[in-house]
């Protein structure tokens, strides 16, 4: 006969909440005083500053954490995010994580603002007298602490509404006087906040494509850019082969003439200029900023073959000018008589100092997540823009001392081999994508397209062959 008494067997859930408690207990042991401040800092966003003042140690805030569902043994990353950002990389064991794989996995799980980790970075840097010479500067309207520390110092400024994310003037002036050499952390927040909201106005590819693919199919004044007036459009190719001050770029001439004809085969007007300055390339911007024949063109084409920087390319006399300065140029409101016409650039340059690895491609993925670099090029915020970048923001692109590049020999190959089918731009740089993908070996290089289109560009077939100067098709390789 049954007693009544029903033995409790603890669950697989509840198994996995006692060994995530027993792994932050393990974590909690190793952090001091100083890491529960730190603790406590990273975490304002996520923690009411009622509680995070009662917490008196890490274990405090890791319930706070998990009241709040940001914490839990399906999804640890968050702590994981956090100790990595205070360089308490042993720990992650714990979690089983590795320093490696939570760099890898950042950029699309990331849960600590921008703002915050600016804040974090700056703390570590300002040391004891540049501490002191800021509590000096704003003493009037500082609480009286026996021995502040600079987050304390921070975090008073945040919440006293002195500075946020969005207006860093007080912190700005204050590293300026103290501590010049954290301007720059400053200057870069802003560019990187400034570039994401910029990134954020935009759609994405994924949502243009799905548009594109709901659109009725053919060729209609509805879905295709307009093809038929006077002249197809000016083409103005920037080539710059010599510099004052960096290296020359061998084998640019080959593809500024492979350019040259097939722009000149598809009816456009092409304009070259060589090793430009500064100077020189806005005179160039403006003469075609204020072009009266764009008012009877189709399209406008923009060339640039240059050394380059995460999101800005170089003339010839070594000025840095952003890509999005260039493109300005040519808004509706700058430029009428390009409005509500396709205005296409393209730039081989590279846009950072890493090399892409070449990665062997396998099935049935043991880890589900896809890192997608982000899109951090700007692009003006409005209709009918394409960016051709040679390669994802941070990376380099790579070109042939005598054959020219990946990505511009591929571009001119795939435009003569598909404006005769009648394929539209973005199916053609998808083409590209995947050759130049293909090329090099361990190097690797991926192109990169932002655009705002609202139609498909779909040049018409022109009557000749493509001019017999055209250089032939380069090798897959480097």
């Amino acid at each position: 006969m049954s007693s009544g008494v029903q033995r409790w067997i603890p669950s697989l859930e509840d198994n996995g909440r006692e060994t995530l408690r027993r792994r932050l207990l393990n974590i909690d042991s190793n952090l001091g005083d100083l890491e529960v401040e730190k603790l406590k800092f990273l975490c304002r966003d996520f923690v009411s500053h009622r509680k995070l003042e009662k917490a008196s140690s890490a274990s405090d805030i890791f319930e706070d954490l998990m009241t709040e569902d940001l914490l839990s043994e399906k999804d640890p990353f968050l702590l994981a995010e956090l100790l990595y950002i205070m360089k308490q990389n042993s720990l992650l064991r714990h979690l089983n994580y590795t320093k490696e794989q939570v760099k890898g996995l950042l950029p699309t799980r990331k849960k600590v603002s921008p703002f915050r980790n600016l804040l974090y970075e700056l703390s570590e840097d300002i040391d004891s007298e540049a501490l002191k010479a800021m509590i000096f500067l704003l003493k009037e309207s500082l609480p009286k602490v026996e021995t502040p520390t600079s987050l304390s110092f921070l975090g008073h400024l945040e919440k006293q509404a002195k500075i946020d994310a969005d207006d860093l003037t007080l912190l700005e002036d204050l590293c300026s006087t103290v501590a010049p050499h954290l301007v720059r952390k400053i200057e870069t927040y802003k560019r990187e906040k400034e570039a994401e909201q910029t990134k954020k106005e935009l759609l994405s590819a994924s949502d243009i494509n799905q548009i594109r693919q709901a659109l009725p199919a053919g060729s209609s004044d509805e879905t295709v850019y307009r093809m038929d007036r006077k002249h197809r459009g000016y083409c103005v190719i920037i080539n710059n082969q010599n510099f004052t001050s960096l290296s020359k770029r061998q084998g640019t001439d080959k593809d500024a003439e492979y350019l040259k004809h097939v722009f000149q085969w598809l009816g456009f007007k092409v304009d070259m200029r060589v090793d430009v300055t500064k100077q020189c390339l806005e005179e160039v911007l403006q003469k075609y900023k204020s072009h009266p024949d764009h008012d009877d063109g189709d399209c406008f084409v923009f060339c640039v073959l240059t050394h380059g920087q995460f999101g800005a390319v170089y003339s010839s006399d070594g000025a840095l000018i952003p890509i999005r300065e260039i493109m300005s140029h040519f808004t509706a409101q700058h430029c009428p008589g390009l409005a509500t016409k396709p205005k296409l650039f393209f730039i081989q340059a590279c846009q950072g100092k890493e090399i892409q690895s070449s990665v062997f491609i396998e099935t049935d993925a043991i880890n589900p997540e896809v890192i997608e670099p982000p899109l951090q090029d700007s692009i003006p915020v409005e209709a009918d823009f394409l960016l051709g970048l040679a390669t994802v923001p941070g990376c380099v692109s790579f070109r042939h001392k005598t054959e020219g590049s990946w990505y511009i020999q591929s571009l001119c190959n795939h435009l003569k081999d598909l404006v005769p089918r009648r394929e539209d731009i973005l199916s053609i740089l998808t083409v590209v994508n995947n050759d130049v993908s293909r090329r090099g070996g361990t190097k690797k290089q991926i192109p990169q397209p932002v655009f705002t289109l609202r139609k498909k560009v779909i040049f018409p077939v022109p009557l000749q062959e493509p001019t017999s100067g055209a250089p032939e098709r380069v090798p897959t390789d480097s």
